[in-house]
């Protein structure tokens, strides 16, 4: 049977009636989904035990995703290493990296895979049909049918194997060759070993982990579902192929489909294709039966609930800076199918904790415990926990840090919750569940967030999909005590709950000193013959990485061609409209019934030693009290009637090389019932702040936590980090970013907090002064998204936005210092580093067209993912040449910086050489032309749209740039190998990583020990 109807939701309904069977799926319950304007219709694969769950609903974007319930048994990574191995290959499609192939070549708009720490997800989207069903055939081909069982280098290249480094002098031919072995250095490498020892290095996750493992000590929620490197090496291949065994099979499946699409020819590809054919997993099972395994032994890892447990404390240890002491109090929810309880928990902590303002942050920040206190739900597990987290903690503050926190909610409990605040919290979250902008494809997702209650009972496949009952029932009990007593329950009577601390411990203390001393003696305690054994299995799994994909194995991939690109998603024009009060950027974009609006507020009137403070007020703006509303009122409204309101800077940079232009970005959403505060409130908020009395110790608390974020950076996206200094050391723009937030910011930031008593008069003069010179209505630019309606109505409400003219005086104050490279290398805890080459184009002359987004496709995932992922065992890398303005190299969780750097200065050579067959070549500029057309939310669309405008880039250069894409030949790329190798060799390099791993480069860098 199939549907006629264009319409998907129309379709599924005549197709998919309960009680009847379709390609094998029993058709088991349909429910309308209001929340995502969808229809859910859930289904059982009658033959195989797979579950489905299918979302009908008019979005281009569609998506598949096919998650396993996957509960680790201890820290070794299986799932994670997993999650990488199976992507390395298949029987239908024999070729080493077929999900970087995937990306090279076709039109995805969400290609990845997650491990969770009890579920592993495989998701994909895209806006092409054909497409989608060549992503699900690879993605299920990997899952079932995995190279993993024929090729241990799989396992060996993404989990882990040794490797013995010798003296360059060293040969180890003749007849010393063993006592040559010997002076080798032993060391694990591995793609997933090295991305959790960068996971690892964060503070924040090792104290989650923690948390959890007290948490939760008997079941999976213990261990490390990524992998703690000091256990990685305890996996071998057998257990690895024997975990895959269990739990890759279509019972322990769970399907989701999402969007406008032919859900009838899917079902039979589902059924055809996979469900109803043997599987790698079960062939294995079927032979250990066959040879009288007990069959219970055989079942996936089970999900237990773990029975109440009080954790009175637990201290951790950790190699890293005194600044990153933290605390912990983990409180257990109750069950991931009690949906109005997980929420209401969510709801309440953020009203207790959200903010500054916040009552029980309040309390803690006073009695000066730390530098800051976050809190998070973490939702997705069978039994959801609160995390309370005390960052820059004071030492020995653990068990205080309890009872302050208790007293504070005690407090609450009696006295009463503040409505405003709930209400203001509650009303929030409904603008982001309307705004539904997710930062990646809507259907992956929401096939996530489907599994946060599907994987723990089959009837709940939608439950967490239908939130919009939840929040009707939960705004009703504002009028009860239900939030006093879920507080008291959660906080004063939980008996499963967890207090840990973090204490940091000098480097050699830590994991790292550990490691080597273990390897010394694997090495020490090894045959010569197990020796020569690590060398010829690395020489054998070089040749097997190095190894071309045979033509036919290559044949194998589905494969769009160019002429399956439609034509580019046509924009409203951009419509400056001089009738408005403030000359104002009109975009004509659908928003659900949701408004935007922006005031870009011109820097050149501030010096450039001030651009500091620039950042600094745009922190403490909404955090002090104005003329009108105290900071906590102020903290309300913005909740209540916003869904946000931010302040930030944005630099664009100008068509001159020199030439450079900050803003500072008043950025506000709000429903359209609620325009008026859309015009309102950032108003009040930039022009009556009380900044000139700005209360000092709030004023501290606020630095203190701009600087916990910008180390929690450094340590976490190095690689951004990296990318913005190497840009400054060629880019006026790029320090005027560094100056507004990159390490020149952090550098004055600490100065400052360092010196904070006398310099804080000093800095509410020097803000207040910012603000009266920077809010004018000289240089400013307004930006609305929205109905014509709304638009009428917010001008309406606005006025003038209350800006004066100006007086003009230091219009042009700006004047940028001339960037040069100063070639750092910047320590950071962490076991690995951050690598990046980046520069100006046009300071090398060269034209940087739609063609060079090809070749950084083809360098990014042919050459550079081999290179360095592969061989070299980082967890990413890559090339960027995205526009006109900025190229450059990068690697991402590395655990060396030379063999990355010579890679990279190779670079130009490999793509002067590149010889694709036409296939792959088309994927290419497949990949790359769809990446431009990937459909893409209101905000982030005004936002691109405004910057085409303010950098002053041609109007149409992004049709150019993808009619170039379009026209690109190999031998275009080829020619651009020359430019690519003086990027390469003349870009300056900045470093951000570990300090063994820096002391072992050879590239004579000026270490800066960043977080001291």
């Amino acid at each position: 049977m199939s549907a006629t109807s264009t319409d998907p939701r129309a379709a599924a309904a005549a197709l998919l009636v309960p009680g009847t069977t379709c390609h094998g799926f029993a058709v088991e319950r349909c429910e309308t989904v209001p929340e995502l304007d969808s229809d859910a219709y859930v289904l059982r694969h009658t033959a195989s035990g797979a579950r489905l769950l299918y979302l009908a609903c008019d979005d281009e974007n569609k998506a598949f995703a096919i998650g396993f319930k996957t509960p680790p048994a201890d820290s070794t990574g299986v799932f994670h290493i997993l999650e990488h191995s199976v992507l390395c290959g298949s029987a239908k499609f024999p070729v080493k990296e077929p999900f970087v192939d995937l990306i090279k070549s076709s039109m995805q708009t969400f290609l990845n895979a997650m491990t969770y720490p009890d579920k592993t997800i495989y998701p994909v989207a895209t806006t092409n049909e054909q497409d989608l069903y060549n992503l699900m055939d690879v993605y299920l081909d990997a899952v079932f049918n995995p190279a993993i069982y024929t090729k241990p280098t799989i396992f060996e290249q993404e989990g882990w194997h040794y490797e013995l480094d010798l003296p360059e002098s060293v040969e180890i031919e003749g007849s010393d060759s063993s006592a040559s072995l010997r002076e080798g250095t032993l060391r694990y490498n591995g793609v997933v070993f090295n991305e959790m020892k960068g996971a690892l290095s964060d503070p924040m996750s090792v104290l989650d982990d923690a948390v959890n493992a007290a948490l939760y000590p008997d079941t999976a929620y213990a261990h490390e579902s990524g992998g703690d490197p000091r256990a990685i090496p305890a996996l071998t291949y057998e257990q690895f192929l024997d975990t895959h065994a269990r739990h890759y099979n279509p019972s322990n499946s769970y399907i989701t489909l999402y969007g406008d699409l032919d859900v009838d020819r899917a079902l039979a590809f589902l059924d055809e294709r996979y469900l109803s054919q043997p599987s790698a997993a079960s062939r294995r099972m079927d032979a250990a039966v066959a040879a009288g395994e007990d069959p219970s032994a055989l079942a996936p890892n089970p999900l237990g609930v773990q029975t109440p447990v009080t954790c009175e404390y637990k201290r951790v240890e950790m190699a890293t800076t005194p600044e990153n002491a933290l605390v912990g109090l983990g409180l257990v929810l109750g069950s991931a199918l009690d949906r109005k309880r997980t929420i209401a928990a969510d709801i309440l902590f953020e009203a207790l904790l959200g903010s500054n303002e916040a009552p029980v942050k309040k309390t803690i920040l006073a009695a000066g415990l730390g530098g800051n206190v976050v809190s998070y739900t973490a939702a997705e597990s069978l039994q959801p926990y609160e995390l309370i987290m005390l960052q820059n903690a004071q030492p020995g503050v653990a068990r205080e840090l309890r009872r302050v926190f208790q007293d504070a909610c005690r407090d609450l409990c009696e006295h009463g919750v503040p409505r405003e605040r709930l209400e203001a919290i509650i009303s929030s979250n409904e603008y982001d569940l309307r705004q539904r902008d997710y930062g990646i494809a809507d259907g992956v997702a929401i096939a996530c967030d489907a599994l946060s209650t599907w994987l723990y009972d089959d009837d709940a496949a939608t439950l967490a999909l239908k939130y919009g009952p939840v929040y009707e029932e939960l705004r009703s009990e504002l009028d009860g005590s239900y939030f006093e007593d879920l507080l008291r329950e959660l906080v004063l009577e939980n008996d499963h709950l967890a207090l840990v601390e973090l204490v940091p411990v000098d480097a050699d203390e830590g994991s790292e000193g550990a490691e080597a001393a273990e390897l010394t003696a694997k090495r020490d305690a090894m045959t010569d013959a197990e020796l020569a054994d690590v060398v010829e299995r690395t020489a054998a799994l070089r040749a097997a990485q190095e190894a071309e994909d045979a033509p036919e194995a290559k044949a194998t991939l589905p494969r769009l061609r160019v002429s399956d690109i439609g034509e580019a998603r046509p924009e409203p024009p951009l419509v400056v409209d001089t009738t408005a009060p403030i000359p104002c950027l009109r975009h004509g974009i659908p928003t659900n019934r949701l408004a935007y609006a922006m005031q870009y507020f011109d820097l050149s009137c501030v010096a450039f030693e001030d651009l500091p403070y620039v950042t600094l007020l745009c922190r403490l703006l909404k955090q002090l009290p104005t003329q009108t509303h105290t900071a906590e009122e102020l903290d309300n409204l913005i909740a209540g009637k916003l869904g946000f309101l931010s302040f930030t800077t944005e630099v664009m940079t100008q068509p001159d090389v020199d030439g450079v232009r900050p803003y500072l970005l008043v950025s506000a959403g709000a429903l359209s019932e609620k325009i008026d505060s859309l015009a309102s409130l950032p108003r009040e908020v930039w022009s009556s702040t009380l900044l000139a009395d700005a209360d000092a110790d709030r004023v501290r608390d606020v630095l203190t936590q701009i600087r916990i974020g910008l180390e929690q950076g450094f340590i976490n996206n190095g690689h951004s980090a990296a990318l913005g200094r190497a840009m400054s050391y060629s880019s006026p723009s790029a320090v005027v970013r560094e100056q507004l937030s990159g390490v020149d910011f952090y550098l004055f930031l600490r100065d400052l907090l360092e010196h904070f008593d006398e310099r804080v008069n000093g800095l509410r003069t020097k803000l207040s002064e910012l603000a009266e010179r920077i809010f004018v209505a000289d240089g400013c630019m307004a930006s609305f998204t929205g109905s014509d309606e709304d638009f009428d109505t917010y001008w309406d409400a606005a006025g003038d936005l209350g800006l004066g003219a100006g007086d003009g005086a230091g219009r042009h104050a700006l004047a940028v210092p001339a960037p040069c490279d100063r070639h750092e290398a910047f320590v950071i805890p962490s076991d690995i580093c951050f690598a990046a080459r980046a520069c100006d184009p046009r300071r090398l002359g060269i034209d940087v067209t739609g063609a060079w987004a090809v070749a950084a496709n083809a360098l990014s995932y042919d050459y550079l993912w081999n290179e360095i992922r592969v061989k070299g065992g980082a967890y990413g890398c890559g090339f960027r040449a995205a526009g006109e303005r900025q190229t450059a190299f990068y690697t991402y969780r590395d655990p060396a910086i030379d063999p990355s750097i010579e890679r990279v200065e190779r670079a130009g050579a490999w793509l002067g050489r590149f010889e694709p067959d036409e296939a792959a070549f088309e994927g290419f500029i497949v990949s790359c032309v769809s990446g431009m057309d990937a459909p893409m939310k209101p905000y982030a669309l005004t936002k691109r749209r405004n910057t085409t405008y303010l950098a002053r880039l041609d109007p149409h250069a992004r049709e150019e740039r993808r009619a170039q894409m379009l026209a690109a030949t190999p031998g275009e790329l080829r020619s651009l190998g020359a430019d690519v190798t003086r990027i390469a060799a003349e870009s300056p390099t900045c470093i951000f990583g570990g300090r063994d791993v820096i002391a072992k480069s050879n590239a004579n860098f000026n270490v800066v020990d960043l977080l001291g």
